[in-house]
């Protein structure tokens, strides 16, 4: 079948959290393309009571599963930039963002850091959209 659901898989990257006050990394699950094309990032951003807050994203890829060897990702092999992914307090809250990766690696993972945010009151979470599966159906639900 040809349909988008049998031909991607959605993979949990981050679940959902408060960003630390202590400006905390928030890093992602390893998420492995093995099968697939390229994956897709969704965001999501929960409203962001820290005026001075912002957020910054990165894409990194390797060859080992535990991403010992990771990399950023050239801008290349990116759909999207970094930059744009990101967000701040200004305006952002209740949104979601995205960015792609189309690169040569097995494993990508995503890292979002806050600077500024003194508060600790916004909630994200992320998850990875695999395209271009190799063979479909792909299993729902996902395992």
């Amino acid at each position: 079948m040809q349909d988008f659901l049998s031909r991607m898989h959605v993979a949990r990257a981050i679940s959902p959290q408060a960003a630390r006050t202590d400006n905390t990394a928030i890093v992602s699950q390893v998420i492995d393309l093995a099968g697939y094309n390229g994956l897709v990032f969704a965001i999501n951003i929960g409203v962001n009571t820290d005026t001075n807050a912002t957020f910054a994203v990165l894409v990194e890829h390797g060859d080992q599963a535990n991403l010992s060897d990771a990399a950023a990702v050239p801008d290349a092999q990116l759909s999207g930039t970094e930059a744009l992914a990101g967000f701040t307090a200004a305006d952002d809250d209740n949104k979601v963002r995205k960015i792609g990766y189309v690169g040569p690696k097995r494993y990508v993972r995503l890292t979002i850091t806050p600077a500024g945010n003194d508060a600790g009151n916004i909630f994200v979470d992320a998850v990875a959209l695999l395209f271009g599966a190799r063979y479909a159906p792909t299993p729902n639900p996902p395992v």
